[in-house]
């Protein structure tokens, strides 16, 4: 069930910094350093999983298994994206209902139409304002714990403007969502004005090369902003690392110094290996 930590953070008002993870070497990484979150990146997840653009493709099984073993494997609570609840109504409270069960802690659902697509890549579309209310409605009565956040993201930024997005932003808090997260607002001074304007709980997404610009956390807290997840950093970071790694293997036949690895022994740490030594030292045939 949900992590009562995560809902009690936002309660007292202790911003939560989440980075974004995407498969269990991620998350473990992220596990081991004190933040007081982590987030399931559906594109993150997406790529890593399938290798394929995050447009609505992957389904709520795809998810759901992935998710489920990020959190079973990790002690920190945990948000999750859940895209557009993959379908209708009935889809939605499925969706909550499997997501709360597995163990998440939170669950981001969007209103844009489907096939969905990455909120920082162009051509999104979303469905009537009215419609995503009755999604928040379902998610919230399908919900068996309060300490299972529902996110209520907007996308309707890019495509019909600030205003729109903030009114859908309101609306989605009066129809009972914990958290509100507008997409990709274009500037700074549009990152205030949708604070000024939706008072409930708020996410900044802070995607490296994203629509929105980067800013620090101290800034987004005293702006009001409650959460702040950066969802694109880790598989960003890996992609780097990986290319500069086989790139240095690849001219001169061998690994250099030129290349910096995670060290092998603290791997192992990293995985559990300690246990099955032990295990294997107890119980193992000689």
């Amino acid at each position: 069930m949900a992590d009562p930590a995560l809902k009690l953070a936002l309660t007292e008002k202790r911003f939560i910094l989440a980075p974004g993870v995407y498969e269990l070497i991620s998350a473990l990484i992220a596990d081991t350093m004190g933040f007081p979150a982590l987030y399931v990146t559906g594109y993150g997840t997406v790529a890593s999983y399938l290798g394929i653009p995050d447009a609505g493709i992957a389904t709520y099984r795809d998810m759901i298994e992935r998710i489920a073993q990020i959190v079973a494997r990790t002690k920190t609570p945990v948000i999750a994206d859940a895209d557009t609840g993959y379908g209708g109504l009935l889809n939605v409270r499925h969706t909550v209902q499997g997501y709360e069960q597995a163990g998440v802690s939170a669950i981001q659902l969007e209103d844009q139409e489907f096939p969905k697509k990455c909120g920082h890549t162009p051509n999104r579309r979303v469905v009537p304002m009215e419609d995503m209310v009755r999604k928040i409605a379902v998610a919230v009565d399908s919900r068996t714990s309060d300490d299972f956040l529902i996110i209520a993201r907007t996308d309707a930024r890019t495509g019909l403007g600030l205003a729109e997005a903030i009114r859908r932003g309101q609306a989605y808090a009066k129809a009972g969502a914990d958290i509100i997260f507008v997409e990709s607002p274009e500037s700074e001074e549009e990152v205030r004005e949708i604070a000024a304007a939706i008072d409930k709980p708020l996410l900044a997404n802070m995607v490296n090369g994203g629509r929105t610009p980067l800013m620090p956390v101290e800034t987004l807290k005293s702006l009001g902003y409650g959460m702040a997840i950066y969802p694109a950093l880790g598989f960003l970071a890996h992609g780097q690392a990986v290319r500069a790694a086989y790139r240095d293997l690849l001219d001169n036949g061998v690994t250099t110094d030129a290349v910096d690895l995670y060290p092998f022994k603290d791997f192992n740490t990293l995985l559990g290996f300690e246990d099955v030594w032990s295990f294997e030292k107890t119980y193992a045939e000689t």
